[in-house]
């Protein structure tokens, strides 16, 4: 298999580097109760003693929060990033020291250290697949079909990774089980919603010195990630124009206040315009040629085919890098548009990005870690193909957040509960 440098092997100060990515990591410890009382759990009961776990994330100091766990756990970790530009060089090297883990992310890499990395993690024959778009599983099943029968299973991160893994299901394709973290309760409602919404303008706002007052923002998607962006700039006195195709999500976007257009008319209009629908080609030549002087281009989906740069590129007589993190395309006519983060995951590629909050980034990977024990302790109950997660996992970790929040909730009684499951009750 691959033959790829750990990140230990490619950074000049290592030793720095590593403080560095500590100081972020206990940072990111002391705000995430969750993984704490997870760790603790896995510390004390290993349940993932001699499982081989092989990752595809966004390597910064909230995601390596996870990946120690996993190793504390018991178990073997390789690592790598699943994006090129959302790595955190000292982090990585930070969980490289860790003697269960092996990092191999990098910031900056491009398309072919990219899969070399991917295949260095594969390399360690996983016995379970954690990912963040899926193209470790892709890779697998593509390349490395013999290490299958030795997976017990997966979980995947994010929306377009669930899109795609439903995909290769329905296909009759995916050959072992994974878990569709992405579609619980706790991973949309906060993560997607609250999550995406914040970080994305927060890096936005960071990376242009600009403000969100007065302007015009173009949402591109409705979903929750949508919902988020839409709320929270909103929120900021920002008129908001949602783009959808899909009809239930357009009357919803309507019906909450929002403007509703075809994307040929938000063009026209949009100050900022912000992608977050795992789909490509969304903003195009058409559009191009319609927006105003000085628009922000941004891309809250996962991969960088949202906004069609190629042909922005084209389409330009010049091009130049106006700030860190905002990439300058002047058209013929005089008009400039910025588009930041070269249309990767604005949150987190960014000079200046963060990604999610850590509290929010604690309760995704609460479900995660749950997830992989609950794979390896009862792998029989899950065939090939994509799950949903147990309610009772994802509960779980609703009720470590209330408890270490101060919040305490009800409970139905024994007549209550039985009024509910039961269909007997009539007027």
């Amino acid at each position: 298999m691959a033959e790829y440098p750990s990140i230990s092997e490619q950074l000049d100060d290592v030793e720095s580097a590593r403080v560095e990515g500590h100081r972020k990591m206990d940072w990111a410890r002391q705000h995430m109760p969750i993984m704490t009382a997870v760790r603790e759990e896995f510390e004390g009961e290993k349940p993932l003693d001699g499982q081989r776990i092989g990752m595809a994330m966004h390597v910064e100091a909230k995601t390596a929060v996870l990946v120690e766990t996993l190793a504390e756990g018991g178990a073997e970790v390789a690592v790598t990033g699943c994006n090129p530009l959302s790595t955190h060089d000292d982090v990585s090297a930070a969980l490289d020291e860790h003697p269960n883990i092996t990092s191999y992310a990098k910031r900056g890499v491009d398309d072919e250290e990219y899969y070399e990395a991917i295949e260095a993690v594969i390399d360690i024959e996983p016995t379970v697949t954690v990912d963040d778009g899926m193209d470790m599983v892709a890779a697998i099943h593509e390349e490395y079909p013999e290490l299958i029968d030795s997976i017990v299973g997966g979980c995947e991160e994010t929306t377009t990774g669930v899109h795609r893994l439903r995909a290769m299901d329905a296909d009759g394709a995916l050959d072992y089980p994974v878990f569709a973290v992405n579609d619980t309760p706790m991973k949309r409602l906060f993560d997607n919603v609250h999550g995406t919404g914040e970080s994305s303008l927060a890096t936005i706002a960071m990376t242009t010195n600009l403000s969100w007052a007065g302007k015009t923002v173009v949402v591109a998607g409705y979903g929750y990630c949508g919902k988020g962006v839409a709320k929270k700039a909103s929120g900021q006195n920002a008129k908001v124009v949602v783009t959808e195709v899909e009809p239930r999500r357009a009357l919803e976007a309507h019906m909450e206040g929002y403007e509703v257009k075809p994307m040929a008319e938000a063009a026209k209009e949009g100050d900022v315009f912000i992608t977050t629908t795992g789909n490509r080609d969304v903003i195009t030549e058409d559009h191009f040629d319609q927006m105003k002087d000085g628009v922000l281009l941004a891309n809250a989906g996962h991969f960088d085919i949202e906004i069609d740069l190629n042909k922005l590129s084209d389409l330009a007589v010049s091009e130049r890098d106006a700030r860190d993190g905002v990439h300058e395309y002047e058209m013929e006519d005089g008009r400039r548009l910025n588009v930041l983060a070269e249309g990767r995951l604005v949150n987190l590629a960014a000079p200046l990005a963060l990604g999610h909050p850590v509290e929010v980034m604690d309760q995704s990977f609460g479900v995660q870690a749950a997830c992989v024990r609950e794979m390896v302790e009862n792998s029989e109950k899950y065939d090939a193909g994509v799950h949903d997660v147990p309610d009772e996992l994802d509960k779980e970790i609703a009720e470590i957040k209330l408890s270490a929040d101060g919040v305490d909730f009800d409970s139905l009684t024994d007549e209550q509960a039985d009024y509910m499951g039961s269909w007997q009750h009539g007027t």
